[in-house]
């Protein structure tokens, strides 16, 4: 058998050949799963019209998509909108991926027969930010990713990476900084944009900033003069005297003594300030 290939610039798709023979699934199922898949991501259209413009028919699509859910290559979630509204979500891999573990009964009691499916996911469960920390990481990430046309996100995937965005902007990071960590190479095709911003803000989070240094000194917080600790100085508390100069120098006077602590603190130099 010989295969001949062609070389195309533009409107192709590349799958891998594990896919294409699989032979858990029907040439049905198969031809059907890389009709979705050479599709734009977000795109969508019914079903029956999917069904009444194919050769086969209703029946036939609906026994090809359950294929190629047992098989790991489709699946449907229900998730919850920022409104409150529950809606239904299809995702097509073009790699197996694992079922979801379903809970058995326990002992003595029966099951329900009933299919099992993903948990609508509560929003009170993800990690809030206040509107105005939200809007601005919204509109970070709005600005990294304006441009790279193919990472068309919503309102709503958009807030739910919001608090990803808001910890690099806390730890410093720019909105060109943050187009650096998403935009180089992008898969192509890109079959759901907020799954590998996500995987990427998560992957390559910039480490936290170090806490700055502590003082290498203290001020007395009366005469402003150098002290071991922070509060005040003992001549202040009353429990000692005061001792400028050394010899007979500069700093027995006002501006000496000023230049002296000046020195202590590492601004200035020590010889002059206290004489010689």
């Amino acid at each position: 058998m010989q295969i001949h290939r062609s070389a195309h610039a533009r409107s192709f798709t590349v799958l891998p050949n594990g896919l294409l023979q699989d032979r858990r699934l029907s040439y049905t199922a198969r031809g059907l799963l890389v009709d979705l898949l050479s599709r734009p991501d977000g795109w969508r259209e019914d079903g029956r019209q999917m069904a009444d413009t194919s050769p086969q028919g209703r029946g036939a699509l609906r026994r090809a998509l359950k294929e190629l859910k047992d098989a790991g290559y489709y699946r449907v979630d229900k998730v919850r909108l920022p409104n409150g509204t529950v809606r239904s979500e299809a995702h097509i891999f073009d790699t197996p991926q694992l079922a979801p573990a379903v809970p058995r009964p326990a002992a003595g009691e029966r099951g329900t027969g009933r299919a099992v499916t993903p948990p609508v996911k509560n929003p009170e469960e993800e990690p809030t930010l206040p509107d105005e920390q939200t809007r601005a990481a919204v509109a970070a990430l709005f600005r990294a990713i304006r441009p790279e046309p193919r990472l068309r996100l919503g309102a709503a995937e958009a807030q739910t990476l919001a608090p990803l965005v808001a910890q690099w902007l806390e730890r410093g990071s720019t909105a060109a900084e943050l187009a650096h960590a998403l935009l180089p190479g992008l898969p192509s095709p890109m079959h759901s944009p907020a799954a590998i911003l996500r995987d990427r803000l998560q992957r390559k989070m910039p480490p936290e900033r170090s806490a700055p240094p502590p003082a290498s000194y203290a001020e007395c917080g009366r005469c402003h003069d150098p002290v071991p600790e922070p509060g005040i100085c003992r001549p202040c508390a009353g429990l000692g005297t005061r001792t400028v100069a050394v010899g007979t120098g500069a700093a027995a006077t006002p501006d000496g003594a000023a230049r002296a602590r000046a020195a202590l603190r590492g601004r200035g130099p020590l010889v002059g300030a206290l004489g010689t």
